[in-house]
């Protein structure tokens, strides 16, 4: 099938617009020539068990074993000083938590943290959204979701406040604690992805931050200047034509004749910073970790960076064991080729199958959209990542018309990878993720004391169980990766001189 043209006058409204009209019409040519048609989906034919070999419980005791010249030749590779007991070359050792960490932390400097941007925070701080979370949640919390409303509408997500202090006031932002965690654990290097809508406010957010009291005398102790980040921006797809229209698409125009601008999914993410790869790696940097910004449980970890480094595997990822609250999201399961993937619960998988699993006592774990690569193998193979990673069209039917959209999603990416691993976490440690504004105040802690707090006998529905864990899993994070104190009723920085002899593991 020869290549899709559109008119002259379509085309002058692409080069007109804001949309990349290059990609735009490229992956346009390639839905009508039926390049996307094999795109199948992710059949689960069982659930894998925790074996700590692939998938590793992070939760409890965490060691490496391999012979004596495996783990001194990967350590050899990055530059790694660390005493090795002497013996025959192929004889087993294991490394315990505590030297991993250790190794781990010698890595950082070889490390890149990065952050997924979403566009302005229009669904996270929508009132309908959000009430429809729950009404009666969103009455008792009204007066402070209308605060972080008008904080975050409009706003970059990652500019908005990641938490409210138990004294009603604002905390630092997402992308403050993200840095703030960065310098503490001696991380150098940040990179992101950014939106064509919030690059420029994003980039003037940055330039402020360098005097933030989160990170100004952490970033003077440090030498290192944070708020230098590597960015991609991503670029914007038009809307296609709805499946009603026909088979064949065309670029959709609305009532008005404009066109729809819209963000080609996160997983966009792997075309979008392919450059951003390869210049990390010119500078030296040999693994890079990508999470959304929104997920104040995304933060540097030495242990999963050791474990990665010293396996040579490609890459591995965050799941969290499976709670009473996780009744939506991404499943590990093993799909009908043999590999691991991940299925959507309710779309991909039954609800049913998955109870079933849990009253046979099979771990099931739920995707936390965290992702830690090998930076050599994602530089080496990223147009086979990019070629490969399903694009999925999805029919709309909203306030714009009826369109479809073109959409990738990073963590499909899993299912492409043949040498893995599977990090099996506590989703209260490293999963706080806040997509509503009720979902921040929930694990802000707000009015948790409340008898108007909505409660009910099955643990699973009942919110203020859940939020009493995640507020749990924030303060203890906050103390910790953090190192901030709780002063009169407000998370406050500890100073760079006080977190010289912090531990950021204990909080001590």
């Amino acid at each position: 099938m020869p290549e899709t043209r559109v008119s002259d006058m379509l085309n002058k409204k692409l080069n007109d617009s804001i949309i990349d009209s290059e990609l735009t019409l490229d992956i346009l040519s390639k839905y009508n020539r039926g390049n996307y048609d094999n795109v199948k989906p992710v059949v689960p034919m069982g659930f894998p068990p925790v074996d700590n070999k692939t998938i590793i419980d992070m939760t409890n005791g965490v060691s490496f074993s391999g012979t004596l010249e495996e783990i001194t030749q990967s350590l050899k590779k990055y530059k790694i000083q660390f005493d090795l007991p002497s013996g025959n070359r192929e004889m087993n050792i294991t490394l315990p938590e505590d030297k991993l960490r250790l190794i781990g932390e010698q890595l950082m400097p070889l490390y890149s943290f990065g952050i997924l941007n979403g566009g302005s925070a229009t669904s996270y701080a929508d009132s309908k959204k959000n009430k429809s979370f729950n009404s009666d949640l969103f009455t008792l919390l009204e007066d402070q979701f209308n605060l972080l409303s008008k904080l975050s509408t409009g706003k970059a997500k990652g500019l908005t406040p990641a938490f409210l202090n138990p004294d009603g006031s604002p905390g630092p932002s997402f992308i403050e604690l993200k840095m703030r965690s960065l310098l503490i654990n001696n991380c150098p290097s940040l990179f992101q992805m950014t939106s064509f809508f919030n690059d420029d406010s994003i980039k003037e957010a940055y330039s402020q931050y360098e005097k933030s009291p989160y990170l100004k005398d952490l970033i003077e102790k440090k030498g290192i200047n944070i708020c230098d980040a590597e960015t991609g921006v991503q670029p914007l797809l038009a809307a296609f034509t709805h499946s009603r229209t026909g088979k064949t698409k065309t670029i959709y125009e609305k009532n008005d004749g404009e066109l729809l601008p819209l963000p080609g999914g996160h997983g966009q993410c792997f075309i979008t910073l392919k450059k951003t790869f390869e210049n990390l790696y010119a500078k030296g940097i040999r693994f890079v970790s990508i999470g959304n910004v929104d997920n104040s449980g995304y933060t540097p970890d030495p242990l999963s960076l050791a474990i990665l480094a010293l396996s040579g595997k490609q890459a591995g990822f965050d799941f969290s064991y499976k709670t009473p609250v996780d009744v939506k999201g991404g499943i590990l399961i093993k799909d009908d080729s043999g590999h691991l993937n991940c299925a959507d619960l309710g779309v991909a998988i039954d609800k049913a199958a998955v109870d079933k699993a849990v009253n046979r006592g099979e771990p099931i774990l739920f995707n936390c959209a965290t992702g830690l690569f090998n930076l050599e193998f994602l530089v080496n193979n990223i147009d086979e990542i990019i070629q490969a990673l399903p694009m999925r069209f999805s029919d709309q039917d909203k306030d714009a018309g009826l369109y479809s959209q073109a959409e990738q999603v990073t963590w499909e990416v899993i299912g492409q990878l043949d040498s893995i691993l599977i990090f099996a976490i506590d989703k209260y440690e490293r999963f706080l993720a806040a997509k509503t504004i009720m979902e921040n105040l929930m694990t802000s802690g707000i009015k948790l004391q409340d008898k108007a707090y909505p409660r009910s006998e099955k643990e699973s529905e009942d919110l203020r169980t859940t939020a009493i864990r995640l507020n749990n899993g924030l303060e203890r994070k906050l103390k910790t990766d953090y190192g901030l104190e709780l002063i009169e009723g407000r998370w406050t920085p500890m100073t760079a001189e006080k977190l010289e002899n912090y531990n950021v593991k204990t909080g001590l």
